[in-house]
């Protein structure tokens, strides 16, 4: 299978998708608002279009696949902001639409399991925003809408690793507290699948297997490394940026199986450990394609 994917707001996620779907034969459109990062997609294989004053008129004419991962501002998806006349004359032909979303918008729930049926009551501006996001792209009359619910992303370029080397991380306590997360390759491969098998309507955990305290990810970054366990710090007494911090106001499992049961997703990386030490093996020269 292959098509025409319009990518907006094609970053790190939607760029690790691409490495999957270029081999196949596929064509992609990614905007960015950077000259330089338009010149790196290009590289990729990815024809790059300036946001938002590029020329659009070929990728709409012939797109048959819409990928969103452009966060909403205070005035909300900025994608139909600019674009909502365009993408509805569209959506009629479109195959398949994914919109990037964030498990924020479950707010918080004291660390207990959030399936993709409980209520969207965030806690936090960012996941207000995204709710909103949400609902407006649902509204695209025709459009074959799939919504996946992102944890919190690691991968290549965005592990712990560095902060444990330099001696700066620290293991925040703050009791109770859980986080899920999700390897960027992983995302990649529910992307793919379900484009491979779409079901518009439907809404998507992307997480992996087993949420966990964020001391005992930075714990186990130390022991990898071999280097002495960062210190301990209160949650109360730590100092963190207001964006940090506002991670902590929400707690919660975020239970995955229809990305398993439903898409026959198999993660890659099932848990922190695994995709930890890959992305360490990857550091060492080792292949980054690999579960450790």
């Amino acid at each position: 299978m292959t098509g025409t994917l319009l990518s907006f707001g094609h970053g790190y996620s939607a760029r690790a998708l691409a490495r999957r779907l270029l081999p196949q034969g596929w064509t992609i459109y990614g905007t960015t608002r950077k000259a330089d990062k338009a010149e790196a997609l290009r590289d990729e294989g990815v024809i790059p279009i300036l946001w938002p004053e590029g020329d659009f008129e070929e990728a709409l004419a012939q797109a048959d696949h819409l990928l969103i991962s452009a966060g909403p501002d205070e005035g909300g998806d900025p994608v139909l902001r600019e674009m909502g006349r365009e993408i509805s004359q569209i959506a009629l032909r479109i195959v398949w639409a994914g919109y990037l979303s964030t498990t924020g918008v479950y707010g918080d729930h004291d660390g207990e399991w959030v399936t993709e049926e409980a209520p969207l009551t965030p806690s936090t501006e960012r996941g207000q925003r995204r709710v909103q996001a949400e609902a407006q792209w649902q509204a695209v009359e025709g459009l074959p809408l799939h919504i996946f619910r992102l944890a919190g992303i690691y991968g290549p370029g965005r592990g712990p690793f560095e902060k444990v080397r330099q001696g700066t991380a620290r293991r925040i306590i703050k009791k109770g507290q859980v986080f899920s997360r999700i390897h960027v390759e992983d995302i990649a491969q529910v992307l793919e699948a379900s484009i491979k098998a779409p079901n518009p309507g439907t809404a998507y955990n992307v997480c992996d297997n087993d949420p966990a305290p964020p001391q005992d990810v930075i714990g186990y970054a130390a022991e990898l490394l071999g280097l002495p366990l960062p210190p301990e710090v209160d949650f109360e007494e730590a100092e963190m940026s207001p964006m940090a911090r506002s991670f902590y106001a929400e707690s919660k499992r975020v239970d995955n199986r229809r990305i398993r049961e439903e898409l026959g997703v198999e993660l890659l990386y099932p848990d922190y450990r695994s995709g930890l030490r890959a992305l360490l093996a990857e550091e060492d020269g080792g292949d980054p394609g690999a579960p450790a």
